[in-house]
C-alpha cells in the first residue's frame, strides 16, 4: 500500500534512435527498407490511433505508393488512384487546422504554409476533374515528401541526419521563416 504507481504513458516509438531510424528508412529510396519502416509506423498507429501526428500518417502513406509502384504489382490508372489519394489527403489534412470559421480558400492556406499551389491544384484535379498522368502524381509524391522532410522530420531530429550543403540550409532557413506555422499542425 506505499506510493501510488506512476501513470504510463504509450508512445509511438521506443525512443529517439527508433524515430530517427524509421525517418531514414522511409526517406532511403531501398523499397525493402522503406517497407520495414512502414510497418513500424503501422505499429506506432497502433498505438497511437488518432493522435498519430499527421506529418507521420501522410508521410507513410506517400511511401507506400512509392513502394507499390517498386513492386510492379498495380496498373497505372490504379497508381494514379493511390498517389491521388494520398496527396488529396495531404492537402486536406494539412491545411484542415489552418482553417477558420471563415472559410479560407486552399491556394491561400497552401502558400501559408509553403506548400506549392500547383500540388493544391493537382489536389482539385484528382477531386473534381479528370485524373492527371501518373508523372505528375510521382511529382506531386516527391514534392510533398520533400515538403514533410523539410517542415516536420528535419525538425523532429534537429537535421543531425541531414547534411545540407549551404544551399539547401539557406533554402531551409527561408522556408522556416516563411512557414509562419504554428505547432498545433503536427501536434
Amino acid at each position: 500500500r506505499g506510493r501510488p504507481s506512476p501513470l504510463r504513458t504509450v508512445v509511438a516509438g521506443r525512443g529517439r534512435a527508433e524515430w530517427d531510424q524509421v525517418m531514414v528508412g522511409l526517406y532511403c529510396g531501398d523499397s525493402r527498407l522503406q517497407q520495414d519502416a512502414l510497418d513500424r509506423v503501422s505499429a506506432w498507429k497502433s498505438r497511437f490511433g488518432p493522435k498519430m501526428p499527421l506529418a507521420v500518417d501522410c508521410t507513410a502513406e506517400l511511401i507506400r505508393c512509392k513502394v507499390l509502384e517498386s513492386s510492379g504489382r498495380l496498373k497505372s490508372h490504379e497508381l494514379i488512384l493511390s498517389y491521388g489519394l494520398a496527396l488529396v489527403r495531404f492537402v486536406n489534412l494539412i491545411t484542415e487546422r489552418k482553417q477558420k470559421t471563415v472559410s479560407i480558400p486552399l491556394r491561400q492556406l497552401a502558400r501559408e504554409v509553403n506548400i506549392p499551389v500547383w500540388v493544391v491544384d493537382l489536389r482539385h484535379e484528382l477531386t473534381h476533374g479528370k485524373l492527371p498522368r501518373l508523372a505528375l502524381c510521382r511529382k506531386g509524391c516527391d514534392v510533398v515528401l520533400d515538403w514533410l522532410r523539410k517542415m516536420y522530420w528535419n525538425r523532429q531530429l534537429g537535421n543531425n541526419l541531414c547534411e545540407e550543403d549551404e544551399d539547401v540550409e539557406e533554402e531551409r532557413e527561408e522556408m522556416e521563416a516563411n512557414a509562419e506555422m504554428d505547432n498545433d499542425t503536427w501536434e
